[in-house]
């Protein structure tokens, strides 16, 4: 399959769905073999089906980014199917306690939500990026958020957790350039995804209004938008590119 992406294997965290489902299938489109890496099977199958469809090539591994094991799997099963990787994107994230007050907010779900975001991205970064060297080079693209990054969010830890991706990326840019690996922090905007139609939801419940009202009116944008950003920095199109990059 031809394309800008043709001859690379791309990882996609949370690649079932949402942005990284989006993802996956304009990278399939473009020509790249895709590892679709997430927790959720049922819909990992339905974007498999999606881009096989369409002519594409891509496999799913079970995984969990919280968890070392699952991370150096997903890396391991990449590499076993396809024999190189060239770009990771970490789209698996969540957002909980959105409008919880200070006082109120359980510890728990603040260590949830940061292991999630946080830790997942760390430890997908750390077992992909030396094969991404070994290949010769390529792009990391980790999505963060327009949430701690310029702005607040409805959520403590979920700011708090994509101002950390952010730092991180900001650490690592020069730590991985000597190795010819361009990486770069993606902030998208309001995207219509589950995980920010049900953030839109709960607004509207928290301040009295109408749900399903609340949703219309919101004009989220669609995924589709962001997936063709990330899969122009993935390409050589991109490669004067750099910093983070903030998106609709």
């Amino acid at each position: 399959m031809g394309g800008r992406l043709a001859g690379k294997v791309a990882i996609v965290t949370g690649g079932a769905r949402g942005i990284g489902g989006a993802t996956a299938v304009a990278y399939a489109a473009d020509g790249a073999r895709v590892v679709i890496a997430d927790i959720r099977e049922a819909d990992a199958y339905d974007t498999l089906n999606e881009i096989a469809s369409h002519g594409g090539t891509a496999t799913f591994v079970q995984t969990d980014v919280t968890d070392e094991t699952s991370c150096e799997q997903m890396a391991s099963h990449a590499i076993e199917h396809f024999g190189r990787i060239d770009t990771l994107v970490t789209c698996a994230g969540i957002l909980q306690g959105a409008f919880v007050d200070l006082a109120d907010f359980p510890l728990e779900t603040f260590e949830r939500v940061i292991d999630v975001n946080v830790r997942g991205t760390f430890l997908s970064v750390k077992h992909v990026a030396p094969h991404i060297a070994k290949a010769g080079g390529g792009v990391v693209l980790c999505i963060a958020s327009g949430a701690g990054v310029k702005g607040g969010s409805s959520s403590i830890a979920y700011g708090t957790s994509k101002a950390g991706v952010h730092g991180m990326v900001m650490v690592l840019e020069s730590r991985l350039a000597p190795q010819n690996i361009r990486i770069h922090a993606i902030c998208p905007g309001a995207i219509d995804t589950p995980l920010k139609r049900e953030n839109v939801r709960d607004a509207a419940t928290a301040s009295g209004q109408d749900p399903d009202a609340a949703l219309k009116a919101a004009h989220l944008a669609s995924p589709d938008g962001v997936a063709r950003v990330l899969a122009f920095l993935a390409s050589a199109d991109a490669d004067y590119v750099r910093g983070t990059i903030f998106t609709r």
